[in-house]
């Protein structure tokens, strides 16, 4: 699983309307026939028209100044495994997204009108998708550049050739890329993978946006890294502020096993994560210590993320601090590009 939680802004400024995220959400319905249609939902609706989004998430904005964030998007994706256990994306993920914004509400530290926050104090609207393309930070790309950066050479050389530009063997060079292409290391479907490609297989994932402001538009709810759950002395009296990320992680994570009857490997799970930023030593020290069955999933799940799995020890005497500072790099890359799921 991996989740992000992001403020929307558009250049370096905060985004004042919800209209131009709603719009990218709704790439993928253009085309599309009446029944194929993925609409908008909530916590007690379903088919929500996007202009209804529009209006309802802009709508809800009471004294919050330019400089602060409008709305916030949350951005959940499964991984390729956890997909497996579903039986319907759309409607599974439905269900999950209504169970998580359960989480969400519960990990703010406030109370409104003397009660703790429930899901129906969220404004939220969440649109599924299934369709996703390979960015550059995704390890097929990173690996076919070099092969990707001698090919647009070569075609600008071939350009050149054609408006006689300079002098040479077009038909030599139309070979060389066509080795180049058969050598790049990554293909889907026969074809070198570049970036912006759609990638094959399931690849449902949820958009949720949601408002900074409470339902009725009287609250700041931020979820913002900086808003930590906290507590602040205001006028002579105790007040509870912020928003536990850190809860709603692990929450968002034990919810979809139970929910699905999901078997969570070390290496995809949360805290394996959490381990890897504060003591990388504890992480490869716990991979080693797993049950042999339940260790040769996670190799096999670091080794499919682009993990060198070469050098990982295969003992607590290999260990070593160099072995780890090493590791530590390819496993970073894998978690900052979201190969490994979180």
């Amino acid at each position: 699983m991996y989740i992000t939680i992001t403020a929307q802004k558009l250049g370096g400024n905060y985004s004042q309307s919800s209209a131009d995220f709603i719009d990218y959400l709704e790439k993928e319905n253009q085309g599309l026939e009446q029944e194929d249609i993925e609409y908008f939902f909530n916590q007690y609706g379903d088919e929500i028209d996007a202009k209804e989004v529009v209006k309802e998430i802009d709508s809800n904005t009471a004294k919050l100044k330019n400089r602060e964030p409008k709305f916030y998007s949350i951005t959940v994706s499964p991984s390729q495994s956890e997909l497996r256990k579903l039986q319907n994306s759309s409607e599974d993920l439905k269900t999950y997204t209504r169970a998580i914004m359960n989480d969400y509400a519960k990990s703010f530290n406030r109370e409104i009108n003397g009660k703790p926050i429930t899901v129906d104090d969220i404004k939220y609207f969440a649109k599924i998708e299934h369709h996703r393309t390979f960015k550059g930070t995704d390890k097929q790309v990173r690996e076919n550049q070099p092969f990707a950066t001698k090919i647009l050479e070569l075609k600008n050389d071939i350009r050149k050739m054609e408006h006689q530009q300079m002098e040479g063997n077009i038909k030599q060079l139309k070979t060389q890329i066509a080795e180049l292409e058969a050598d790049a290391p990554h293909k889907q479907n026969g074809k070198r993978i570049v970036q912006g490609m759609q990638k094959d297989g399931n690849q449902s994932h949820i958009h949720i946006i949601v408002s900074r402001k409470d339902a009725s538009n009287s609250v700041s709810l931020s979820p913002g890294s900086k808003h930590k759950a906290s507590e602040v002395e205001m006028h002579g009296k105790i007040v509870k502020r912020g928003f536990d990320r850190d809860v709603f992680f692990t929450k968002a994570e034990t919810t979809f096993d139970k929910t699905f009857g999901y078997k969570r490997n070390y290496a995809e799970s949360y805290k394996s994560k959490k381990d890897f930023i504060k003591d990388p030593k504890l992480y490869f020290t716990t991979l080693l210590g797993l049950p042999a069955s339940e260790k040769a999933i996670a190799f096999k799940i670091l080794a499919k993320s682009g993990v060198p799995m070469a050098s990982i020890p295969t003992n607590q005497v290999q260990l070593a601090l160099k072995t780890i500072r090493y590791l530590k790099r390819g496993v970073g890359i894998a978690i900052k590009s979201g190969s490994i799921g979180m």
